[in-house]
């Protein structure tokens, strides 16, 4: 089985980010970590002026948590430091100074589901579904709320999350503002992301910059309120509920 990774590469101005996690892209803390460090990374690098970032692999693009790491954790703190990190990629999106593409090239669950509404500007094959499926496990989407609502509206979040075991199309979420196109193959995607991302690094880098603070107004709080919601989570995945469903998905 191939090795996950998280890995960046620059390109006369184009920062490419991927993250892959076999079999389905689930995140444990370890890689959450390293993506948050490679977006800071890239943040700060004058050299690149914007950023692209996808999974490795052609059918999931993120299917959220690592189920096998969530089910090790015993105690409210360890919760609390699993679910920042999703947190803090989000902020680490959110306080970017250069545009992040974001290529969808499959199903994308959960946490998922919050990177790519934290980008800003959201590619997707027809394969792309969503789904936010926490609270069928017994958790909740908390720490990605924000950045979802902020996208698709409260009340397209709320359909999502009341109906936690339904995937919802592409063409959907393209409907909703999640996705700003939709692309029949992987192979259209990677040629319109590629073009969108050589347009933008011509763009001034501090009219970008300052588009993306108003952008993002009304966010500073982030930092705060998402790890305040990690709380919420790291709580809830305790629970003899959430336990029990887990340890159904629980692989070697």
């Amino acid at each position: 089985m191939a090795e996950s990774y998280v890995k960046q590469s620059i390109n006369d101005g184009v920062s490419c980010i991927e993250f892959y996690n076999p079999p389905h892209n689930g995140l444990p803390s370890h890689l959450l970590l390293q993506l948050e460090q490679e977006l800071i990374q890239a943040s700060n690098n004058d050299a690149v002026k914007v950023v692209v970032l996808q999974s490795g692999g052609d059918r999931t693009f993120c299917a959220g948590a690592s189920f096998n790491e969530l089910i090790t954790i015993e105690t409210e703190a360890e919760g609390k430091i699993f679910f920042s990190g999703f947190a803090k990629v989000i902020n680490a999106m959110r306080t970017c100074p250069k545009f992040i593409i974001c290529k969808v090239q499959g199903k994308t669950v959960g946490g998922g589901v919050g990177i790519a509404a934290a980008s800003d500007y959201c590619l997707a094959t027809q394969y792309a579904a969503i789904k936010l499926s926490e609270l069928s496990i017994g958790i909740g989407p908390f720490v990605i709320e924000p950045a979802v609502s902020r996208k698709i509206g409260v009340a397209a979040m709320s359909e999502m999350t009341i109906n936690a075991e339904q995937f919802y199309d592409a063409n959907w979420a393209k409907q909703k503002g999640l996705f700003a196109e939709v692309f029949e193959t992987k192979e259209a995607l990677d040629t319109a992301a590629e073009a969108l991302s050589q347009k933008l690094k011509t763009y001034n880098p501090e009219a970008v910059k300052d588009m993306k603070n108003v952008m993002w107004q009304n966010t500073s709080h982030w930092d705060e309120l998402l790890a305040e919601r990690a709380k919420i989570s790291g709580k809830l995945v305790l629970s003899d509920f959430t336990k029990q469903v887990l340890s159904k998905y629980k692989t070697t």
